[in-house]
């Protein structure tokens, strides 16, 4: 037994898989699922203004009036690549062999446990990386990426009068009127569209805003002729009610940019309202590893997460093992002309 035979792809994949079913979804998985097609080019259609229009009135025994197929943008793009690798070096080579040679099966696989979860890291950046597109494109309307010599900039198109900055900070407790403010943006988009936002997303900063205000706190004091605590749960009950049964999820996840700097998916202070179901799809191409090496015998491929290309290689000199994680990766936002994006800061 080698390490080439303990670290391949399949073994990698099958890691990851169970791994990733114990760790919770990212909001934005369920909003844009994800979808595989070949090649670069992703093409959508994005619903425009969504109010339906009467059919004409017409005589009998005349012919039909054409109507033409409006109300649907067809946009296009060229979906960005995403590639990492690390390596098995031989220093690390030389310590996993004298943990073969022991013959100890139960520390072999404490010892690769700890091997894998060094390699599933380039597997979960990606997950990341499709998170911080997908949470860009519902926050800004546009997803914008610059790094190691490369840049991207995707812009769907949602609205200027759907990207809005408060009359009065929200941060301003005793005078801001966020209630109005979001039940303002739900009628703007009920009007042009005819679907009412059922959802929103905000930051924590945000929400702590939204329960620091003096008059949210005093109409749910009033409503429960009591004084105290403002709890999550009273604030969503109250909210809810005041504003059409809207659902707000509290997004305090954050991830590493490339520099190594934690950073919110959320944007600090925004509030973002969108409709029910998918606003979208996750879509992937197809890598050059999938398309040029699953079918031969230059590398061991396998694919996981819909799209995402994982190869392992060896390498004769210096000896190594090198992992590489590989994704053509972009969302598409057909639902982007349904969203609101309140910037709480006035």
């Amino acid at each position: 037994m080698t390490i080439f035979d303990l670290l391949d792809s399949a073994q990698i994949v099958a890691y990851w898989t169970e791994l990733s079913q114990h760790e919770a979804p990212y909001p934005c998985e369920e909003l844009f699922p994800t979808n595989k097609k070949r090649g670069l080019d992703l093409k959508w259609l994005k619903g425009a203004k969504g109010l339906p229009i009467v059919l004409k009135t017409s005589a009998f025994d005349a012919a039909a009036i054409p109507r033409g197929r409006i109300g649907f943008e067809k946009l296009s793009a060229e979906m960005p690549y995403f590639k990492e690798s690390m390596y098995i070096d031989e220093e690390l080579r030389q310590e996993l062999n004298i943990v073969l040679e022991t013959g100890n099966r139960a520390y072999i696989d404490s010892v690769m446990t700890r091997v894998f979860d060094d390699e599933v890291q380039l597997l979960r950046s990606a997950r990341v990386s499709r998170e911080r597109m997908r949470m860009m494109a519902l926050t800004t309307g546009v997803i914008s990426m610059a790094n190691n010599g490369q840049s991207f900039t995707y812009d769907y198109g949602v609205p200027n009068n759907h990207k809005v900055t408060v009359g009065t900070s929200w941060s301003n407790h005793a005078s801001s009127d966020p209630i109005k403010d979001i039940n303002d943006g739900m009628e703007l988009i009920f009007d042009e569209t005819g679907v009412k936002p059922k959802r929103a997303m905000c930051d924590n900063t945000t929400w702590r805003h939204l329960r620091a205000n003096e008059g949210i706190a005093n109409d749910i004091y009033a409503r429960r002729d009591r004084v105290g605590h403002i709890t999550d749960s009273m604030l969503k009950e109250y909210i809810a009610d005041m504003c059409d049964g809207l659902v707000i999820y509290v997004n305090a996840k954050k991830y590493k940019d490339e520099s190594g700097t934690a950073t919110q998916f959320m944007p600090a202070d925004t509030f973002v309202l969108f409709p029910e179901g998918m606003l979208g799809n996750t879509w992937f191409g197809t890598t050059p590893a999938e398309s040029d090496l699953m079918s031969g015998a230059a590398a061991n491929v396998s694919i996981t997460d819909t799209g995402v290309a994982v190869v392992t290689a060896k390498k004769i000199d210096p000896v190594q093992v090198e992992t590489i994680v590989s994704m053509i990766c972009l969302p598409s936002f057909e639902e982007a002309d349904k969203i609101y994006i309140i910037d709480t800061t006035a």
